[in-house]
């Protein structure tokens, strides 16, 4: 009896399409999310490229690129259909992402089912805990571009701390935008202005003579966890993949070959080895946190750069701060009554902009955080849970021949770890020997 009733509720679940049953009001075009999705990876971390291949030596560096990127892309591809046949399989129409883990982990096996609320928990934390240190840094990279470009034009000699202070009011009034559809103009002129900034960063690279033969083809064993994960930083923009998909008009064009996903990740994979590459390749031992923190301090155009660098990424900090803004504000919503549910989100708003400001000031560097944000948030949010949910919802039959899914998730799995464990610890050190 019990398995006829089991067989019927497959066939229901196989007929149930969650495509059709989302209601959105304003979806996104393909367009529309192929830009969001290259926003939500497109920010310092492209910048920070050449930094990675410091690490990782050129050869080493170039080949490493294109296998994290590839395998980045992979761990998009196994939260997204995770994500998708979790939908199909509970008849609901969308998923997020710690929606998705608490509803892998209660139908799961019986062991991790008691752990489906933590799972949830921490991915939602982490999302919000990995977005405000990147705004954070995202802020301190703004204050110290302003602080060069006025100081060389205008011997301004003020200290970075004083331009994340003035930073506050236009960032309380970008992160006043509450919907998704109306940030695409943001994200598409964030992007173009990024774009544009690394591309007359690369005119200043290929202005003169490469010379190669003094740079590193191998990094050193200390320095291959630091380059793992300051190409993962770069890449990652996991906490903004399903809020895409999820608000996508034709959503079964993310996952489809040559969809947005991999047109996405297939372009930012060929424009970060070329930066960084020839990042590293132009100012061997003297590559900074970013490119455009190379430049030449006596050229116009350099300067005008750095401004755009710095406007782009300030754009940006609205659709960065979307999805953390997302998952903090139903904790207060509910104590909030209704008729003050607009100040609410005003005000939770404003304090986070503050708390931001305030982390910045306390700490206005750059490099010694990226490796951390890579190693630390992005190992777990985007390579151990959603491989690990891959492996639960496919749990026990459904691995394929000679269990290939299941090796190939184990594998990944310690290579989840060895970026998490590794990767933070030598970022943890290098932080420590530059504040002694």
């Amino acid at each position: 009896m019990s398995s006829s009733v089991e067989s019927l509720e497959r066939t229901y679940q196989d007929d149930y399409e969650p495509f059709e049953h989302r209601k959105i009001e304003k979806p996104n075009t393909t367009i529309g999310s192929f830009i969001h999705i290259i926003k939500g990876s497109l920010g310092t971390g492209i910048m920070a490229m050449p930094l990675a291949f410091k690490n990782g030596g050129l050869l080493m560096g170039s080949i490493g690129t294109v296998v994290i990127c590839v395998l980045y892309t992979h761990f998009i591809h196994l939260l997204v259909s995770t994500s998708q046949k979790a939908s199909k399989r509970s008849q609901v129409p969308m998923l997020g992402f710690s929606e998705t883990a608490r509803d892998v982990f209660s139908k799961g096996p019986t062991c991790v089912r008691p752990y489906k609320n933590y799972a949830s928990g921490f991915i939602d934390w982490m999302m919000v805990i990995d977005s405000f240190l990147t705004a954070c840094l995202y802020i301190v990279f703004i204050s110290k571009s302003l602080r060069d470009v006025l100081h060389n034009q205008l011997q301004i000699d003020w200290d970075t701390r004083v331009y994340i202070l003035l930073l506050l009011v236009p960032l309380l009034i970008i992160i006043q935008v509450r919907k998704l559809k109306h940030l695409v103009p943001f994200t598409a002129v964030a992007i173009t202005l990024i774009i544009t900034s690394v591309g007359i960063s690369l005119y200043f690279v290929f202005s003169e003579p490469i010379v190669l033969s003094d740079k590193e083809l191998w990094p050193k064993w200390t320095t291959i966890p630091t380059f793992i994960s300051t190409v993962l930083f770069a890449i990652s923009g996991i906490n903004t993949v399903l809020p895409v998909e999820n608000n996508m008009k034709h959503p079964k064009h993310f996952l489809r070959t040559f969809g947005v996903m991999q047109c996405a990740f297939g372009f930012l994979t060929v424009f970060y080895g070329i930066t960084g590459f020839f990042g590293y390749a132009k100012y061997g031992e003297a590559t900074m946190g970013s490119i455009t923190l190379n430049l030449p301090s006596d050229n116009g155009w350099a300067e005008t750069t750095r401004l755009i660098s710095a406007m782009g990424i300030f754009v940006a900090l609205g659709f960065s701060l979307y999805v953390p803004l997302e998952i903090v504000w139903p904790q207060v919503e509910s104590r909030v009554p209704l008729k003050w549910h607009n100040w609410g989100q005003i005000t939770m708003r404003s304090v986070l902009a503050v708390a931001m400001i305030a982390a910045a000031f306390i700490v206005p560097e750059i490099e010694p955080f990226i490796g951390l944000l890579g190693s630390f948030s992005v190992a777990a949010l985007s390579i151990l849970f959603p491989v690990a949910m891959d492996l639960i919802f496919r749990w026990p039959n459904d691995f394929g021949v000679f269990k290939w899914h299941l090796i190939k998730d184990i594998l990944l799995c310690v290579f989840g770890l060895f970026v998490l464990i590794v990767g933070t610890h030598f970022s943890i050190l290098d932080i420590i020997d530059i504040y002694q």
